[in-house]
């Protein structure tokens, strides 16, 4: 696929254009997994303003996950047999990925944020392997995720998941273990290199350590222990004290603010607007350093960042729409979202190990810098497993309810009514509700027009009548569904689908 450079050159003041389908639809392709055309539509009757305002203030009031029953068990809570106990923790992550998955398409921005985080700070239940830590750790990027910035780094450092995904367990006064340090810095605050030296991880190190005593039953919560904390004095960033751990979170937004809101800032710009951030030709520096200044001015909170971004010029600049590749997860829970067809759990549950085959499986990144995202999600194998994947979905639900599908086809050709009774205006409406910026060229139209005409191309009802666009055929005739469905199947290999 093409690599899509970034042109946008809108800028950071507030959009006060109208919001017509497809910039609603953008917006909320972007803030969560996408909408119906119903919830799109409402979305046109609004401001760019109150309508980012109201899906902000949603997020920020959306509960986290409800809490398992297993929320905080440890070893003794399960079978003494360890195959028992394997099947029955296996279980338990399979229902946490079931309940957070079914939050994701529920929450809009409250669950993209978390899941985008999860990305950020990262780890993998494969090392820590304790489903009380998985829930724990998820709880705070939820609790967090718009919150305040320095408040979430504070607590996703003493997460049991975090400490012994970073070795924090293993961080020893009388032998400290710089990986926990070292990556609060490079992965987490400021970037690789930026504004920070090896003596400052040293004695981060040092300042992190007494987090260490992990109990004797095994998936306990971590307790500090102050016989293993190295009290000395401690130079970070050129500031000399006896730090701790709050200390050294007090040290750092105080000594590098600058750095973290620009590091987080480019990596909210490059997950919600473009990939490409550092062109000179566009205009994305100088909206980083306006997010990056809206972040220091309201003390780190997030929420303020993300309502001026999304209000802007820039971000609905149509340079800016269609520009990203679906991760798996956009690539079928938008579809579901915006074809509004029937969803169970079953579909879920396969739309999630369907992920997994893509490079993207839930409460596992790749590695610790996490998922690189965009042209990281295609490569030939890639390719080809998300067409096979889409088509066995899209199949799925026609077997279970084709009259679906002509519902949709219905819904996408509105203002032309449930009777309209031209093809190519169906079709057509169809290919611009479900991609962001239609179809490349027209040949490509009439390519997906010749494919929803096909199952009456034989049978004279689009030619029995000598005006264009009154012909017998129309949405109400028995094989719609299946036009409708074929429609689907052929821009689920497209290009233009791969995008959001």
């Amino acid at each position: 696929m093409e690599y899509f450079i970034n042109c946008n050159t809108s800028s950071f003041a507030v959009y006060t254009g109208p919001i017509d389908y497809q910039k609603a639809a953008h917006l909320y392709r972007r803030l969560g997994f996408s909408a119906s055309i119903d919830t799109i539509n409402t979305a046109t009757t609004q401001s760019a303003s109150n309508l980012v305002d109201a899906l902000v203030d949603q997020a920020l009031n959306t509960a986290p996950t409800t809490a398992p029953t297993w929320a905080d068990w440890n070893n003794s809570n399960y079978p003494a047999d360890d195959d028992a106990a394997r099947q029955l923790q296996n279980t338990q992550r399979q229902e946490w990925r079931l309940a957070y998955s079914n939050d994701m398409l529920d929450n809009n921005l409250k669950e993209r944020m978390s899941f985008f985080w999860s990305n950020h700070f990262v780890t993998e239940i494969d090392i820590y392997e304790c489903n009380s830590f998985l829930y724990h750790y998820i709880n705070c990027l939820q609790r967090n995720a718009l919150g305040n910035f320095k408040t979430f780094v504070e607590e996703i450092g003493l997460t049991n998941a975090m400490l012994y995904y970073l070795d924090g367990v293993f961080n020893n006064g009388n032998n400290p273990n710089e990986n926990y340090g070292r990556e609060l810095y490079e992965l987490f605050t400021l970037g690789e290199g930026n504004n920070y030296t090896e003596e400052d991880i040293i004695e981060t190190a040092r300042a992190l350590t007494g987090y260490v005593e992990r109990g004797e039953l095994g998936c306990e919560p971590v307790q500090f222990d102050p016989t293993k904390h190295d009290a000395g004095t401690k130079t970070i960033f050129g500031q000399t004290d006896t730090f701790d751990y709050q200390g050294v979170i007090d040290n750092l937004f105080a000594q590098r603010s600058n750095e973290i809101a620009e590091f987080i800032c480019r990596k909210l710009y490059e997950f919600f607007v473009h990939p490409d951030s550092r062109d000179a030709a566009n205009n994305a520096q100088t909206i980083i350093d306006g997010m990056a200044a809206v972040f220091i001015t309201n003390n780190f909170e997030i929420a303020p960042v993300l309502r001026q971004l999304f209000k802007s010029q820039h971000f609905f600049d149509d340079e800016a729409i269609g520009v990203i590749i679906k991760s798996p997860f956009d690539l079928y829970f938008n579809l579901f979202k915006e074809t509004n067809f029937t969803i169970t759990d079953t579909n879920v549950s396969e739309a999630v190990n369907y992920s997994s085959l893509l490079g993207q499986t839930l409460f596992e990144p790749f590695d610790v810098a996490g998922w690189q995202r965009d042209r990281s999600w295609i490569n030939t194998n890639f390719m080809i497993g998300r067409w096979l994947t889409i088509e066995t979905i899209l199949l799925g639900f026609y077997d279970s309810n084709p009259e679906q599908f002509r519902e949709y086809g219905i819904q996408a050709a509105d203002p032309g009514g449930a009777t309209t009774n031209d093809p190519a205006a169906v079709a057509t409406a169809i290919v611009n509700k479900i991609l962001p910026k239609g179809l490349l060229t027209q040949a490509d139209y009439d390519t997906a027009i010749g494919i929803f005409r096909d199952p009456y191309e034989d049978n004279g009802v689009y030619e029995d009548s000598p005006d264009p666009n009154n012909f017998s055929w129309n949405m109400t005739l028995p094989n719609a569904p299946t036009q409708v469905y074929l429609l689907l199947q052929h821009l689920g290999r497209q290009p233009e689908f791969q995008l959001k």
